[in-house]
């Protein structure tokens, strides 16, 4: 067994590995055949020289990351750890900032693949963005669009999404139109208040420079000189989808949003959003982004719920399919 020191230059190692060592265990879990120890500044691995090689490429990585943002997390290692880890550190932060928020705070992309969305929509007109909950999908995807209006770019924002599910039944609930829909935008107001000042935002809003609202005022119209992003989309059905993406104008960006593992739609009904990831997977000029774990910057545990939902699907679904092969091989016998 080979061993090789390495030597942390410029970096408190407490800081880097956190409180009890926690990140630099987690660094570890990536190379479960290497004997990994931290002393001061100077961390000794043990093992195959294959499997050094590699820690010590992903362990600069980390180290130039930590150089670069002054932070890392349990989300940034996994995206380091990615064959095309090495994209985190190419661009210059001033070059990802996509807008100043409300007191100067910069809002950039913070994973590989929020940065594919951002490539992505910088070339191409529509681009469907898909993944778990926490992966920055709406909110990068808002960012954007504020991006493109401060730019002007375009003239308008138009934020939709499908509201109460799937079926937009808002008769039964108290108050005006407005009132009714405010509850299922609020992820799409939530984003927006952080990027503009309360009373911008109430301006745009009153004279229809941001337009939030749900899918089924889409019907009809042409939109053009917009930037419009569709949220929730696995929620659509396929007419819906259809109709949604043949409203776009000659000047339009579209973005799509979805998350396949939360579809509500009633009675077996195919997603939309899954109908047309079929449909237009091989149409060169749109773009698609599938997130995934990796890509959370949520609490450290919505990443572990993902997981842990994840294998329990997949385990059901294969009892599933074990059920149906048995009841087939009964019906032939």
């Amino acid at each position: 067994m080979l061993e090789k020191k390495i030597a942390i230059k410029g970096v408190n190692p407490a800081e880097l590995f956190g409180v009890r060592n926690a990140k630099l265990k987690y660094i570890k879990s990536f190379f479960p055949k290497l004997k990994v120890i931290a002393r001061g500044n100077i961390i000794t691995i043990a093992g195959d020289e294959e499997v050094m090689d590699e820690f010590e490429k992903k362990f600069d990585l980390i180290l130039r990351h930590f150089h670069k943002f002054n932070r890392l997390t349990e989300s940034n290692i996994d995206n380091l750890m990615m064959d095309d880890g090495k994209k985190m550190l190419e661009t210059k932060e001033k070059d990802e900032i996509l807008v100043y928020g409300n007191h100067g705070t910069k809002i950039s992309p913070r994973t590989i693949n929020q940065r594919k969305l951002v490539e992505l929509v910088n070339k191409k007109d529509m681009v469907f963005a898909v993944g778990p909950a926490g992966t920055g999908k709406t909110y990068t995807a808002v960012a954007l669009a504020v991006r493109a209006l401060k730019n002007k770019e375009v003239k308008r924002i138009i934020l939709t999404r499908p509201a109460v599910e799937s079926g937009e039944n808002l008769g039964f609930l108290p108050g005006d139109l407005k009132e009714k829909l405010d509850p299922y935008m609020m992820p799409l107001y939530d984003a927006l208040r952080d990027m503009i000042p309360a009373e911008k935002l109430a301006d745009m809003i009153e004279f229809g420079v941001i337009e939030i609202a749900p899918l089924a005022f889409m019907r009809g119209r042409t939109l053009d000189k917009a930037f419009v992003i569709l949220d929730e989309a696995q929620n659509t059905t396929t007419m819906q989808m259809k109709m949604f993406l043949t409203r776009m104008g000659m000047t339009a960006k579209f973005i799509i949003t979805g998350d396949m593992s939360q579809v509500d739609l009633p009675n077996r009904q195919r997603s939309g959003l899954a109908y047309a990831l079929d449909a237009l997977e091989s149409v060169k000029d749109i773009g698609i982004v599938r997130m995934g774990t990796s890509d959370v910057i949520r609490h450290s545990l919505v990443k572990k719920v993902i997981d842990a939902f994840a294998t329990i699907e997949e385990k059901e679904k294969k009892e599933k399919d074990k059920r149906k092969n048995n009841e087939s091989s009964n019906n032939r016998k």
